[in-house]
């Protein structure tokens, strides 16, 4: 199996074990870093592992592998979302400076992705990688970071902008940006995205990123 195929997994035995919280057969982000849960296979009983990982009634995200059954837990399954990759340099897109975010600008991060990108970034979501952003008017108006990844490739994600500053091709800028960076650097960059997004699947796909596979997706809620 191809890492990408079960990416949360993949993340937190490479890249990100020094944030893995294990029991059992399950694996998982601390809850304030990101809410992602993964398992390495789908026929591996996971009630252990949502019992001492997960709150009572608290929810997890999975990608790629679910199990197929669980006890302690209600699984739930979303419409797949299109795993896309890059292979090679995007056109680079003029504009205002990028700058690298840290904790001097991680309130202004928070709050951007508050507004626009609210539903999957924690306080800790920084921790998981580089994150570059555009600031105009002393506001940050718009953004893109690293998110899970492999020794060889990089998972790109909270590419949002300010709803002010629509429309100025700053997403296009930071993407070409950052894919660039990770090619030059050997990874190969993901990145995953809704169909139902048009917006931004085809501002992916007019880039340069193709569909590498449609991957599936699924809440896990422990029981109360």
């Amino acid at each position: 199996m191809n890492a990408l195929d079960n990416p949360i997994h993949a993340s937190l035995e490479s890249l990100h074990a020094g944030f893995a919280r294990r029991a059992g057969n399950g694996v998982r982000y601390p809850a304030d870093v990101a809410p992602f849960f993964g398992m390495a296979r789908a026929g591996d009983d996971i009630d252990d592992a949502v019992a001492t990982l997960l709150a009572p009634g608290e929810t997890v995200l999975l990608l790629g592998i679910a199990p197929l059954s669980v006890r302690k837990a209600t699984l739930a399954a979303f419409p797949e979302l299109a795993q896309m990759v890059c292979d090679a340099p995007l056109e680079a897109v003029d504009g205002p400076v990028i700058q690298a975010l840290g904790d001097a600008q991680r309130q202004d991060v928070l709050d951007l992705v508050a507004l626009v990108y609210p539903h999957y970034f924690r306080p800790r979501t920084m921790e998981m990688g580089r994150y570059f952003g555009i600031y105009q008017q002393g506001r940050l108006a718009a953004m893109i970071g690293e998110r899970m990844g492999t020794p060889n490739a990089r998972e790109i994600s909270a590419v949002c902008t300010h709803p002010d500053f629509l429309g100025r091709g700053y997403a296009r800028r930071l993407m070409a940006f950052l894919t660039n960076d990770l090619l030059a650097s050997g990874l190969q960059p993901f990145l995953h995205v809704s169909h139902e997004n048009l917006r931004a699947k085809s501002m992916y796909e007019r880039q340069g990123f193709r569909v590498r596979r449609n991957i599936g997706f699924w809440s896990l809620t422990a029981s109360r």
